[in-house]
């Protein structure tokens, strides 16, 4: 009989990489979805809010992109050009995209509830806290400064412009490993609230952890939630966490108060020789 042997990581989670909106700041993720509803309608294209949150978590441009071939939204752009839309059509809505999402970003950069307190408690840990995002640089720089006023500033910050791909290819996991000099990827736990975001980790070989009611899944912020009556938010709670959990996480919570009692649970697992 021939045996065969595995090299097996047993130490603890040393990195927890973090989106941002949705899932560190901009409860409900509004910032991103009001700009494509407003770009398109630019265009003579009145899309919806749900239709512009569907691809969230891709790198901008790919989202407006996405939203063009939608079956509900071709049609309508067919309607209003005579024609598909173009390469071309998508770089001059991400133009309009750019400097449209600077000017609202300040007014929906507020931390989600549980932010500072979440990473407190990973760095006292010892874990690293990284950062990725489907934002363009200059957004990014926006954001982090917005982020540092308020409490929260990340070991590492990578965003979509610079890597060779965004989500859900697995290249900013792989840059926040690098700039942290932290391996293997057993060692790291990808965070989002967007199921392109769970494919990052999930493509960079790492754990992953889905947000279900702060982030774009839900699509609402604090106020609007409190509002619900608890059957209508049940439902929406339901679906939020079975999408992210057919995308292939780990683990499913509400928010990132609850990540650090996930990374005790991974650390446990770890410790058995799982793996992602």
């Amino acid at each position: 009989m021939e045996f065969v042997y595995r090299r097996s990581y047993r130490g603890r989670v040393k990195l927890v990489i973090l989106d941002w909106a949705g899932t560190t700041l901009d409860y409900g993720c509004y910032a991103p979805a009001v700009v494509f509803v407003e770009v398109y309608k630019r265009q003579g294209v009145e899309i919806t809010m749900e239709q512009a949150r569907r691809p969230m978590g891709l790198h901008k441009r790919d989202h407006i992109k996405a939203i063009s071939q939608f079956d509900d939204v071709a049609p309508l752009w067919q309607k209003a050009h005579g024609r598909a839309a173009s390469e071309g059509d998508v770089d001059a809505m991400f133009a309009d995209f750019q400097p449209l999402q600077l000017q609202c970003l300040a007014d929906y950069a507020d931390l989600i509830p549980g932010t500072l307190q979440a990473v407190a408690a990973l760095r006292e840990g010892g874990i690293l806290v990284g950062s990725s995002t489907g934002y363009f640089a200059e957004a990014m720089e926006l954001l982090k400064v917005e982020a540092a006023k308020r409490g929260y500033v990340p070991d590492s910050s990578v965003c979509a412009t610079e890597v060779p791909a965004g989500r859900p290819e697995p290249w900013m996991v792989v840059q926040n490993m690098m700039n942290t000099r932290v391996y293997p990827p057993e060692a790291v736990v990808k965070v989002d609230d967007t199921k392109p975001g769970i494919g990052e980790g999930l493509n960079a070989g790492t754990w992953t952890v889905g947000l279900a009611m702060t982030g774009n899944e839900v699509g609402l912020n604090l106020e609007e939630i409190e509002a619900l009556d608890s059957g209508d938010l049940d439902r929406r709670l339901a679906k939020a966490r079975d999408g992210l959990a057919k995308s292939g996480a780990h683990y499913v919570v509400d928010g990132i108060s609850e990540v650090p009692s996930v990374i005790e649970d991974i650390n446990a697992r770890l410790a058995c020789g799982e793996r992602p």
